[in-house]
């Protein structure tokens, strides 16, 4: 079955993902394609719509992304938004020009005429600006659709062709009414009809995977992350028994997961799930190691070595499992592909591995579908929204050397952390959540001793992509909690500092 499907042209603005994403929660199918993709190319997308992106330069710049005009000669309904807001008038013939005010943030804009885009929409609302460039003057066929004091032409189009821009961007959360007006677009302007639903998607993809292995062997190296997870459940429901996983548990993974696996996957859901204990070896290894980059190199080697060892145990398969996510395989907005991770823990995976294919069954999905894909699958919410945990686990979140003993302080302090928000109802708000081990000792007084421990630093960010990120504004009475328990219920914590840094300048993992 083919979708219906819309086209997201990347100009390489920050929220492009963010478009597609918003696109798909309104179900319709679309793809982030570059912005050079040919005419012949569009045309055999089939787009019922077409969405051209923000970017980060001016469209009369020397240099500047632009598109083939023959685009608007497809009868393929487009909407520009930010700088593709610009490129459209630019390219008709109208004026862009460096603004004399600059607007970012927030900003109150009002309809002045009635379109397609408008319905259901109050006549002023709020919006999120960002531009340094403006349009100044509107070609033949155009006419103002909305304006803020500052921009008179917030929203424009020429409705007989079906070609809108917006000034402002309705996909991110401050656009009060900015989801309703992309909305608008895709079922008012394209005439979609919602066909893009995890449900869906899980009966296509179960019957894919039916038809592809028969009764062949599938392999599948099982993290116990979230893409892997819901990678290994749904070739599972397509294929049963002729599933094999292995679970390398390398004595990282964070408070009662090596368990909470096994019993899910292999007691709960059936699955052929095999564990190979290996945490010995891996600290043995790690033993006096105390560069980051060291310990993700020995990690990578180790685990690769282990699978390799537990794969030859099972012998030749037909396909391997790969938990790839969209995200993994967008091309840039220059049009250069990303290199897809082999593994999306351990790179590397598939050169010791004797397989004939790879099968990728959420290659289509961002992080929020697969998460609703896991649901749909009817994974607990204790999986599907699992936090995020780098390939290297628990050893990068301890400064310096890993040992057993930071391990399990590590360990129940962040369990902790986690439940704590979890009680507060905020872990569906903050993006990612941990503690780490810091190098740096402190003195203590506990019981009327002395205490002299590493400090806990807890992070907390909120993103939409990981790209960029601000640190959440945990409660400080939630924080205060966090903080009690740890000092008086876990070994070795005698204070603990919560990091208020975004990123940039700072990364959202420590090492």
């Amino acid at each position: 079955m083919q979708h219906e499907r819309v086209l997201v042209l990347d100009f390489g603005g920050q929220y492009n993902q963010l478009i597609a994403r918003r696109v798909r929660d309104l179900k319709v199918y679309c793809d982030l394609k570059p912005c050079d993709m040919t005419i012949e190319e569009i045309k055999a997308y089939d787009p019922i719509g077409i969405i051209f992106t923000g970017g980060p330069n001016s469209v009369y710049g020397e240099g500047a992304p632009l598109v083939d005009k023959a685009i608007f000669s497809l009868g393929i309904p487009v909407l520009g938004i930010c700088y593709g807001a610009q490129l459209i008038p630019y390219l008709f013939g109208g004026k862009v020009e460096h603004a004399e005010t600059s607007e970012y943030g927030k900003r109150e804009f009002s309809f002045v005429k009635d379109s397609p885009l408008s319905k259901d929409i109050p006549q002023t609302s709020v919006c999120w600006m960002s531009h340094t460039d403006r349009v100044t003057a509107l070609p033949a066929g155009f006419e103002v659709l909305a304006a803020t004091q500052s921009c008179p032409f917030t929203a424009f189009g020429d409705l007989k062709k079906k070609i809108y821009g917006v000034q402002f961007h309705p996909e991110v959360v401050h656009s009060e009414y900015g989801n309703k007006l992309l909305e608008n677009f895709l079922y008012e302007v394209c005439g979609a009809h919602g066909d893009w639903t995890m449900k869906g998607f899980v009966a296509e993809q179960v019957q894919k995977i039916k038809d592809r292995v028969g009764d062949k062997k599938v392999l599948c190296a099982m993290s116990g992350g979230v893409d892997s997870a819901v990678a290994a459940t749904l070739v599972h429901r397509a294929v049963g028994k002729n599933l094999i996983c292995v679970f390398v548990d390398h004595g990282l993974h964070r408070k009662n997961e090596p368990e909470e696996v096994m019993q899910v996957f292999r007691d709960g859901l059936g699955m052929n799930l095999v564990k190979a204990d290996a945490a010995e070896l891996f600290l043995s290894k790690l033993k006096g190691v105390t560069d980051p980059e060291k310990k993700r190199k020995i990690i990578g080697e180790e685990f690769i070595r282990v699978f390799e060892k537990e794969s030859k145990k099972i012998g030749a398969v037909d396909f391997l499992v790969q938990g790839t996510i969209y995200p993994d395989v967008i091309e840039s907005g220059k049009g250069k592909s990303a290199v897809i991770k082999s593994h999306h823990n351990v790179g590397g995976l598939p050169d010791v591995v004797d397989f004939k294919d790879i099968i990728e069954p959420l290659r289509d999905l961002f992080k929020d579908e697969v998460r609703r894909v896991g649901t749909e699958l009817g994974l607990a919410d204790s999986i599907v929204w699992r936090q995020p945990c780098p390939g290297p686990a628990l050893a990068i979140r301890i400064m310096g050397e890993v040992t057993e003993e930071k391990l399990a302080t590590l360990r129940d302090a962040d369990y902790i952390f986690r439940e704590e928000i979890a009680q507060a109802g905020l872990q569906r708000d903050i993006w990612q959540y941990f503690a780490v081990i810091t190098d740096s000792k402190t003195v203590g007084v506990q019981g009327d001793f002395r205490t002299y421990e590493n400090v806990i630093a807890l992070r907390a960010v909120t993103s939409v992509d990981a790209m960029t990120a601000d640190w959440a504004r945990i409660p400080f009475d939630v924080l205060e909690r966090i903080s009690t328990r740890i000092t008086n219920e876990v070994k070795h914590a005698n204070r603990i500092v919560y990091d208020i840094t975004s990123k940039p300048p700072a990364t959202i993992e420590w090492e």
